[in-house]
């Protein structure tokens, strides 16, 4: 087995590491060569792929894989692994599965309301809107060449070195107060054991949600990573009045609750962590 992984990130690495555990090959791009040395000292393939011009060093592994993960966000005008490349993943002889980490982006806001995958998409924001078209193409693509294609459509995400109880460690946590506002999200571990499992059950041109059990407001979550460490929550910040990034803003402006039955149900995957509080104290745990 042969995983080819467009942006070896956080997600990706987790799960690469589950699966060269189990004897897989992995190959994986950076946007730079220093990126690339770092995926090979890992002991993976490391190639350059910053999105702009294809690569015939992609195009020949791409000819050698069993299984494509896409961990890139889309650009502009596309996917940058689609524009270059699908033609290659179409036509890899060896290839059989693809999956594509999407958003929960693509449902827009709910004002608080359940989605599942029967639920329209519906983005409002630029970033949604590309990661619908994204899922789109490779889907098509998926059913016109018959390689099973899956999407997985991801919250925020968390785990060792980028979690509450890292901010609470390092003093950037604030209790961002938005009335009613609430977040799934999911562990990282999480995000490898069920894309792992759909490897194992393929499911042609399925959607996933993969989030966690209990979305909840924010400023919860930061409170119990605080009590985890025995220290004093930071102060309430207002919404209204925080200085916020785009991105930080663009995410607060969406509010919906997300549903992972399909993926139990399908998949056959059970949460490690199915709310931040068990994820989070795994967290703690290992820190001490």
């Amino acid at each position: 087995m042969h995983l080819f992984s467009f942006g070896l990130g956080y997600s990706a690495s987790v799960l690469s590491a589950r699966l060269a555990a189990e004897g897989w090959k992995i190959t994986g791009t950076s946007t730079t060569a220093t990126g690339a040395e770092r995926i090979a000292a890992r002991g993976y393939r490391g190639l350059v792929f910053d999105g702009t011009t294809s690569s015939r060093a992609v195009t020949a592994a791409l000819a050698e894989a069993t299984h494509v993960l896409l961990s890139i966000p889309p650009a502009a005008d596309g996917d940058p692994a689609f524009v270059r490349h699908a033609a290659d993943i179409a036509n890899s002889p060896e290839l059989r599965w693809i999956g594509y980490l999407s958003t929960v982006a693509v449902y827009g806001d709910q004002k608080g309301g359940w989605v599942d995958e029967t639920f329209p998409p519906n983005p409002m924001s630029e970033r949604g809107k590309r990661r619908l078209d994204a899922e789109n193409a490779w889907l098509t693509l998926g059913a016109s060449t018959g390689k099973t294609t899956m999407v997985f459509r991801l919250p925020g995400i968390y785990g060792p070195g980028r979690s509450q109880i890292d901010d609470i460690v390092d003093g950037s946590a604030r209790r961002l107060i938005k009335k009613d506002q609430v977040f799934n999200r999911i562990h990282v571990d999480d995000i490898a054991g069920a894309v792992a499992a759909a490897i194992e059950r393929p499911c042609p041109g399925q959607v996933f949600n993969v989030v966690d059990d209990e979305p909840a407001p924010p400023q919860d979550v930061v409170s119990f990573a605080a009590r985890l460490l025995g220290r004093t929550p930071p102060p309430d910040t207002p919404f209204e009045t925080a200085p916020l990034s785009p991105m930080a803003r663009s995410f607060y402006s969406e509010n919906k609750r997300v549903r992972n039955a399909r993926m139990k149900a399908q998949l056959g995957y059970t949460l490690s962590y199915p709310t931040y509080r068990e994820g989070l104290s795994a967290i703690a745990a290992r820190m001490a």
